[in-house]
């Protein structure tokens, strides 16, 4: 049978109860429901076997005051006193005593059952707490409800409640509230949940506000206690928030609070990513000054970055101490440091790691089998490089395709051509087709070690794989068959370099340069022809460099076209080109040959030429005399320009009037030369001390020209002025020395001949000069006779070297004994041996 159970109605304005042994558990007031104002009948759900309680007041009176748990009654009436009867199925009562009295809201910390103290139990606080928060969610009316607790809550509670409530939102309205209470504390749990709660909603301005908040309300002392910073460190720098992670690390730093060492890692790891390395060593140094003690992932994650960066001592330092504290070193940070010991040349270094790598028993990678090949091979190191190479392929790692590259290339440069070809072969039976660049290296090197089969051969594959070979490799191969003389290939090569659509007139310049070079006139020649048959230019320099080697070889007939075509091309013939085309005549000794110089002579087109055909003109055909004739000619010379060609000029030419026996042609040259300084420092008056002559720089037939002429000068300066020096001096130099002494010999001067000088007293000298043979010698303007032209003495004049051109002296030889005899008033030159005569110099 069910029995009722009838409540007071004015009790139940005041309370519920809590029967936490039957089957209804009502909510009693202290957990802030809201009493019912009229009698209800709690007999739905219940079960008949569970006992029924009856609750009724004992007095009769319906003038009661209730009765709280801290003793204040809100009436002054009588004191209720609760009484309640279990009562089983029949009706019978089972038990008699005092029910639970009511809280006082916000004061009492427990509840009255009988006369027994129960205090609040924790799980039900929290959970009231959360029920209030979720229903509410937040505002004024969660507010509301959260003042009307039964029970004062602390922040254990508001910490736990925290933790089960999963909205942001409303954890922050709870903890908002808590704040504005009297029994509020900091409480570091209660910061890292909401932090935790904030990081999960991926609110991170939420957590930067609430960080910001917490060092607000939280003195230096207090924070020091605290962990929560430093979750939210950790939280900000995951998410890659560079900046306000770094800000809140400055400001926790400045606190003075303790960083964790995940929190460095933390930082490390995100300046790291964002490819800031030294601002992560900055974080490290920090850390390093807090005193922090490194973890394997600061290990981890420092050593790479040290060593990527350059800091190599730094990171192996750390590496060794990351030893020292046993912790074991990861793979990363092998491979990083034998990386980049590698790659700065710290070769011993690397190998010491790589082996030490493996003695942890790790495996090497194929990355950094590669990254050890590299270094090894770009140091030089090539049998270092191999034996990595063979180790590699051992481990079942097969080569790449720059790997291979590599080691064909390096070794084809070091010289070392067959392992270059034995890893080429491989590189081709593996499937890989070698680049232009590993073509070209090694047909280049094969081209200068003057390998022409095995070129070709690399050519031809090259070209049948379809690649187009660089301008320097055709440049290479046609380098090496021009030197070996392989005409007809190298002009086949040229022609399929222009089909290829490359501009081949360097190329072919170049090829003709190589036999001009080598002195192979005829094989320059036909190479010219072919350039010019296939619409092939060369440039004026290479043309004037032809005509002149074939000048050297003799062949006149063909160099005559070669000069035509550099005059006709606008090119102009300088005074040193035609120097050296008049030293040419000057030694030749066939007449065919002196036709044809002539005639190259005559197609130069220079000024030159016109005063050379007026010099040997009569005065009738001249209109004037010699001397006005040279000063006119030498006038429009540009000294500035020209002053070592006009020297080149005046030496070929006064060896060539001596020898054509035209001696006052010659001297009136010489003359003219010393009036335009073209020799200063060759006749000194040093007051009466010594008077001389240098000579040293001058060709044959001008020593002797400037010896005649200078001490014709001197014998007037003795004879007519009275000036008599203490010496006189002939500087010849050893080439020139035996020339002047044999022919002052002949006429019985008082020279003494040293090693390259020529003195004698100045009375000797002036004794000498009164002799009537001695003036006939020095005044002597009759030319020589015809039979002794210079053509027929085998003698060797200043040519168009390139030593000339570039003004530096070429070193003399030895010259033969020559003879020089007066006959009839002639100065007659017998040389029984060629000569090269000094420079212009």
């Amino acid at each position: 049978m069910i029995r009722r159970s009838l409540l007071c109605p004015r009790y139940l304005k005041q309370t519920n109860y809590i029967f936490s042994n039957l089957h209804i558990v009502r909510e009693s007031p202290i957990f802030g429901d809201r009493g019912c104002s009229e009698p209800r009948l709690l007999t739905e759900g219940f079960n008949s076997n569970v006992p029924i309680i009856r609750c009724f007041p004992v007095t009769n009176s319906p003038n009661f005051v209730r009765s709280y748990c801290s003793g204040k009654n809100t009436e002054v009436s009588g004191q209720w006193t609760e009484d309640i009867e279990y009562l089983d199925e029949s009706g019978s009562v089972l038990f008699t005593g005092k029910g639970i009295r009511s809280v006082e809201p916000g004061l009492d910390d427990h509840v009255m059952v009988g006369g027994l103290k129960k205090p609040f139990l924790n799980a039900s606080a929290v959970a009231k707490i959360v029920e209030i928060v979720k229903r509410w969610k937040w505002g004024p009316e969660m507010e509301i409800q959260l003042d009307r607790l039964q029970f004062v809550p602390n922040m254990t509670q508001i910490t736990q409640a925290l933790k089960v409530i999963g909205e942001s939102d409303a954890s922050l309205s709870l903890f908002g509230w808590a704040k504005r209470q009297s029994w509020y504390m900091p409480n570091d749990e209660c910061y890292i949940t909401l932090f935790d709660r904030l990081n999960q909603s991926r609110d991170f301005d939420g957590i930067q506000s609430m960080f910001d908040e917490m060092i607000r309300d939280l003195g230096c002392n207090e924070m020091s206690s605290f962990n929560s910073h430093n979750r939210v460190i950790q939280y900000l720098a995951k998410a890659e928030k560079l900046e306000v992670s770094f800000c809140c690390f400055k400001k926790i730093q400045d606190s003075g609070a303790k960083i964790d060492t995940q929190t460095y890692n933390s930082l490390i790891t995100l300046f790291s990513n964002k490819g800031l390395p030294y601002k992560a060593f900055e974080i490290y140094e920090n850390m390093e000054k807090a005193g922090c003690s490194l973890d394997a992932l600061t290990y981890e994650l420092m050593i790479p970055s040290l060593a990527k960066s350059g800091r190599l001592d730094a990171a192996f330092k750390l590496f060794q101490d990351m030893k020292e504290k046993n912790f074991r070193p990861s793979f990363a940070i092998f491979a990083s440091l034998v990386d980049s010991m590698g790659k700065a040349g710290r070769l011993d270094t690397s190998m010491k790691v790589y082996m030490e790598m493996q003695g942890f028993g790790f495996r090497p990678s194929a990355t950094m089998f590669v990254s050890l090949i590299e270094s090894f091979v770009k140091a030089g190191k090539l049998e270092t490089g191999l034996r990595l190479w063979d180790e590699m392929k051992k481990a079942g790692f097969r080569p790449n395709y720059g790997l291979y590259t590599m080691i064909v290339e390096s070794h084809a440069k070091s010289g070392k051509l067959e392992i270059a070809m034995s890893v080429f072969s491989e590189m081709e039976k593996a499937g890989f087709l070698p680049t232009p660049s590993t073509y070209s290296c090694l047909l280049e090197m094969h081209a200068a070690s003057g390998q022409v089969d095995a070129a070709m051969k690399l050519y031809n594959s090259m070209t049948n794989a379809g690649l187009r070979p660089g301008l320097s490799t055709y440049t290479a191969l046609l380098t090496l068959l021009a030197n070996k003389k392989l005409v007809d290939v190298a002009a086949k090569i040229l022609l399929e370099m222009k089909a290829m659509g490359y501009s081949v007139d360097v190329s072919a310049s170049d090829v003709l340069m190589v036999y001009i070079k080598d002195g192979s006139v005829d094989l320059a020649l036909k190479w010219l022809r072919f350039m010019g048959s296939s619409g092939i230019r060369t440039n004026n320099f290479i043309i004037r460099q032809l005509f002149e080697s074939c000048m050297k070889n003799g062949s006149y007939e063909s160099a005559k076209p070669l000069l035509e075509t550099y005059v006709n091309s606008a090119a102009k013939v300088d005074l040193i080109l035609y120097t050296s085309i008049l030293a040419h005549l000057v030694r030749c000794q066939e007449e065919q040959n002196e036709k044809h110089l002539m005639l190259i002579l005559s197609v130069t087109k220079h000024r030159a030429h016109t005063f050379m055909c007026g010099l040997f003109m009569g005065p009738e055909q001249r209109k004037q005399p010699v001397l006005s004739f040279v000063r006119e000619f030498f006038q429009g010379i540009d000294y500035e320009l020209e002053e070592g060609a006009a020297r080149y000029f005046v030496n070929v030419l006064l060896n060539y009037l001596v020898l054509m026996g035209q001696i006052n042609r010659a001297r009136c040259v010489w003359k003219v030369a010393y009036e335009h300084k073209l020799f200063p420092k060759a006749i000194v008056f040093d007051q009466h001390i010594a008077w001389s002559l240098d000579v040293r720089n001058l060709s044959v037939g001008a020593a002797l020209i400037a010896v005649v002429h200078t001490l014709h000068r001197f014998r007037k300066r003795m004879l007519y002025y009275g000036v008599v020096p203490r010496r006189i001096k002939l500087v010849t130099g050893p080439t020139l020395k035996i020339v002047v002494a044999r022919m002052l010999s002949s006429v019985e001067s008082p020279f003494e001949v040293s090693k390259v000088v020529l003195r004698s007293p100045g009375d000797s000298v002036l004794e000498w000069f009164k002799k009537s043979i001695v003036q006939q010698f020095l005044v002597n303007e009759i030319p020589s006779r015809a039979d002794i032209l210079m053509h027929k003495l085998n003698t060797l004049f200043p040519s168009s070297a390139p030593e000339i051109r570039s003004l530096s002296p070429p070193k003399p030889l030895v010259a033969g004994k020559a003879m020089i005899e007066i006959r009839n008033n002639c100065i007659i030159l017998f040389f029984p041996f060629p000569w090269l005569v000094s420079s212009v110099m």
